[in-house]
């Protein structure tokens, strides 16, 4: 998808007073009475766009070291849940940033409809075995929001079930924390002009047509009634264990940047340290 005229002017931003990465993070993180519609999906931070992407790697160079360290001691894991619209850019969150890992480290795996063995259990009955083992990272391309999600856009189930699962979800998280698994949740801000053009180059293209559906123009009129349920999820379910992030998505090079930014700041929590080495081993000599 070409970049929208609008990241030109992005790219020439001047004059601006630097803006450090935990007053990003800060104005990313969402509290139990975050409104959506007051994050701007375009917005910049008043990046460089050049600039920002040499960051970038500089951000993940420390994310792959932090990660190499937190495979060696094996004491504690992260879960990574990422939630947005169709054409958010969740698999492309997760090319660019998690790209950078070392693969031994890291599983994905992507929630879709629940199989029919899935639906004769609990709904977090499928999540729990994809959640990571210690000394790993777990990414989630949607998770088990989407069990407070679409099931209520769709009228699928009351909304005592819905609403009582909000609960559900913030035990699960605090449990898989105080297990040792540290969890972090982005909500992929995009705009309905973002998504209609994204959604209509994956029709005009024939290398992406392969990811459209039509149920998406279905889902894509439900735009309020998502809005309004991926708010309630995030009011509901944010803690100081288990943060939401709303980041900005229109422009992906600054949506790749939050995440990888918010990811750095949750491994340095961590602290992970290589595990001490046998004693006197730097006295071996391999012949």
């Amino acid at each position: 998808m070409a970049e929208h005229p609008d990241d030109e002017r992005a790219e020439s931003v001047t004059g601006l007073e630097p803006i450090t990465d935990e007053t990003v993070l800060d104005r990313c993180r969402a509290g139990t009475d975050a409104v959506l519609a007051e994050h701007d999906p375009r917005e910049t931070f008043g990046w460089d766009k050049r600039d920002a992407k040499a960051r970038f790697g500089d951000v993940t160079d420390e994310v792959s070291a932090l990660q190499q360290r937190l495979y060696a001691e094996g004491e504690r894991a992260l879960l990574m849940v990422l939630q947005g619209i169709d054409a958010g850019g969740k698999g492309g969150t997760i090319r660019s940033v998690m790209n950078q890992l070392n693969p031994a480290g890291v599983s994905v795996h992507g929630f879709g409809v629940p199989s029919e063995e899935e639906r004769a259990h609990d709904f977090l009955w499928r999540i729990h075995a994809h959640t990571p083992e210690l000394g790993k990272i777990a990414v989630f391309d949607r998770s088990h929001y989407e069990d407070v999600l679409v099931v209520r856009v769709k009228q699928l189930v009351p909304e005592s079930v819905w609403r009582g699962r909000f609960a559900h979800i913030r035990n699960f998280e605090a449990l898989l924390d105080d297990e040792g698994t540290t969890v972090v949740k982005f909500f992929l801000n995009v705009s309905s002009e973002e998504q209609r053009e994204r959604l209509q180059d994956r029709i005009d293209d024939p290398e992406e047509r392969w990811k459209f559906r039509a149920g998406d123009l279905d889902d894509r009129a439900l735009w309020d009634e998502y809005q309004a349920a991926f708010q309630d999820a995030i009011r509901e379910t944010t803690t100081d264990a288990a943060p939401w992030y709303v980041v900005p998505g229109d422009r992906k090079w600054v949506r790749n940047l939050v995440v990888a930014l918010a990811l750095r700041h949750h491994l340095r929590l961590i602290g992970p340290e290589y595990p001490p080495a046998e004693e006197d081993i730097e006295h071996i000599v391999v012949t």
